[in-house]
């Protein structure tokens, strides 16, 4: 079965908006991530399990609002025992599945049912509050957050402070909804799909 992208049709490579006359490191960059292992992980209300004793790729879980992340792998709070995990380890959860215990975890493979988008450069925050309600300026590195963009929901993973990082995920049935409206609020700062 072939991977075909969410946002394959519309996600277009190229300069848009007014960036004429601007230097490169004052436009946005967007991108599509796609290729990455997506998993739910939940512990179960009557789990007893520390899960600070529980790593996934060298990681702890996250607690509330956080993420923790290496090279390969980012861990996201979701929710109460609930977290997200992304990573370019397509086998990771096979890897280190016998640390989960069906009668205390649920994992699930959420991979394609994702649509994520990277937004980079200074201006991430002013294309954030056009349409997500969330205190955008008190949000750094490290953190994420679930909310709504336009209407739909989101999760909002904080990658980078310098330079301003974020990753936006979203279902994948709204994908395109979802890009068309991150794109054109970014038409007046201008920026780089690529």
């Amino acid at each position: 079965m072939k991977n075909i992208s969410p946002l394959n049709f519309v996600h277009k490579v190229g300069k848009f908006g007014d960036y004429n006359k601007k230097s490169e490191n004052n436009l946005l960059k967007i991108s599509e991530v796609n290729g990455l292992l997506i998993h739910q992980i939940t512990q179960y209300k009557n789990s007893n399990i520390d899960m600070s004793i529980i790593k996934l790729d060298g990681l702890n879980f996250p607690s509330p609002l956080k993420s923790t992340s290496n090279s390969n792998t980012r861990i996201l709070w979701l929710g109460p025992n609930n977290w997200l995990v992304f990573s370019s380890v397509l086998d990771l959860i096979k890897k280190e599945k016998d640390q989960f215990n069906e009668l205390d975890f649920a994992i699930t493979d959420i991979s394609h049912s994702r649509t994520i988008i990277e937004l980079e450069g200074c201006l991430v925050n002013e294309v954030l509050k056009k349409g997500c309600p969330l205190d955008i300026d008190s949000l750094k590195d490290g953190d994420c957050a679930n909310s709504v963009y336009n209407g739909i929901n989101i999760t909002i993973d904080f990658i980078s402070d310098n330079p301003k990082k974020v990753r936006i995920s979203s279902l994948r049935s709204y994908g395109e909804s979802l890009h068309h409206s991150i794109t054109d609020a970014c038409l007046e700062f201008g920026y780089d799909a690529i």
